[in-house]
């Protein structure tokens, strides 16, 4: 198939308002953690409707620090998806605690609700849901699973005490926009952890978000406890020790270094400005996509509905009937055509870091089923109409040539 355009998968959406942030924090003196991250933290607290939000050099760094906060190490559990990228499980063995894996239900990309409640034990602390593409998860019917094995629920230190169940931190790295019967993704989970990374609808490069609701703890003490975590563990900042003669410091445990930068914030409050109009035209293209692969027999993820109004992070499609094999070949035929595509996401016992520890994908056959025919076509904000229309019709082209390839192979 001859390219006649290249449209790339994800690149972010940089304009002078971004360029000129950067150019004045640049300006300004501050370029590691000072007062605009601190702004930040305010501006995404306020437009997802948390308690409170700590901004970080990551999404993972976010979910490594709320498990780290919550006490949660060695000798406890946490549960997540087999359906999701790494950084959704590794910093549970990052801090020690024991990754319990659960399938997705049969033809779904969320995990299994039915099947969760038999995983959860006397050491389970956490369970860690992922909001893929942008659209969130069913969380009634996941605190609902919760809430039926309070018995089993064993809460170890002040934290973990302020709940009554085991402990929701969500990974919202898709998902910042969305919302879920009316609440907006950060307020409905316990813990939300987002993503600012570059090929995310909002972007600082590199850089993610821990948010919390309000509930039975100090939110203050929790932030405090957060900046030590990303600074080393020592109690002032290089924004506090400006103050005249407040150069002393104490280290109060040996902690890490996963702070944001001003450069960053910068450019994520600017991307935040834009960020309502940047959600609309995502929906504009999902909109087209669903208009123009009606006809196609692929099956398209539903990113809006009277439940819940998704981020439009990413175009999943899937091929039914079809598998590993022929949906490699469909990549291979747009990519020829100058359109590139992706797979989300390959299930986590697939890998070798996983099946090290003990996984084994057989026992995960809905993941699997999802993953062997999934693609995922570019959705961004610097698509045309045009862009958009010549992706569907190169996946259409696509379909066609691989069929035929498909029948010639069997004649």
């Amino acid at each position: 198939m001859e390219a006649t355009r290249h449209i790339s998968f994800s690149p972010p959406d940089i304009t002078e308002a971004e360029i000129d942030a950067v150019a004045e924090a640049l300006r300004s003196g501050w370029i590691t953690t000072g007062p605009k991250t601190k702004e930040l933290e305010l501006s995404i607290a306020a437009y997802t409707k948390a308690t409170k939000a700590v901004c970080l050099s990551s999404a993972t760094a976010a979910l490594e620090c709320a498990l780290r906060a919550l006490g949660i190490g060695p000798g406890d559990e946490v549960i997540t998806s087999a359906y999701t990228y790494t950084a959704s499980c590794s910093p549970i063995c990052h801090v020690g605690a024991t990754p319990v894996l659960v399938d997705t239900a049969p033809g779904s990309y969320e995990m299994n609700y039915a099947e969760l409640g038999d995983l959860i034990t006397e050491r389970t602390k956490a369970v860690i849901p992922v909001d893929i593409a942008g659209r969130m998860c069913d969380y009634d019917r996941l605190t609902g699973v919760l809430l039926t094995k309070k018995a089993l629920w064993h809460p170890e230190n002040e934290l973990q005490r302020a709940f009554d169940r085991v402990i929701i931190v969500a990974d919202a790295a898709h998902s910042l926009g969305a919302d879920y019967h009316g609440r907006a993704s950060g307020s409905v989970a316990d813990f939300t952890t987002f993503s600012f990374h570059a090929v995310k609808n909002l972007t600082t490069a590199e850089g993610g978000a821990l948010v919390w609701r309000e509930g039975g703890f100090d939110s203050e003490a929790l932030y405090r406890d957060l900046m030590l975590q990303s600074l080393h563990g020592q109690t002032k900042d290089a924004l506090a020790k400006t103050k005249v003669g407040a150069w002393e410091y104490d280290i109060a445990f040996p902690g890490w270094k996963c702070n944001m930068t001003d450069i960053q914030a910068a450019m994520g409050l600017a991307q935040l400005t834009r960020y309502p109009k940047l959600l609309a035209r995502r929906r504009e293209i999902i909109m087209r996509y669903e208009a123009g692969l009606a006809e196609t027999g692929a099956c398209v993820l539903k990113h809006f509905g009277d439940w819940a109004n998704s981020s439009g992070h990413l175009m999943l499609v899937r091929l039914p009937g079809k598998d590993e094999a022929f949906r490699n070949r469909v990549i291979e035929l747009m990519a020829e055509a100058g359109v590139a595509t992706n797979v989300h996401y390959k299930p986590l016992p697939l890998f070798t870091a996983y099946r090290t520890l003990g996984f084994d994908i057989a026992d995960f056959p809905n993941a699997y089923a999802q993953y062997r025919n999934e693609i995922t076509l570019p959705l961004h904000t610097l698509l045309s109409d045009e862009d958009v229309d010549y992706v569907i019709g190169t996946f259409k082209r696509a379909l066609e040539a691989a069929d035929e390839q498909d029948t010639r192979g069997r004649g």
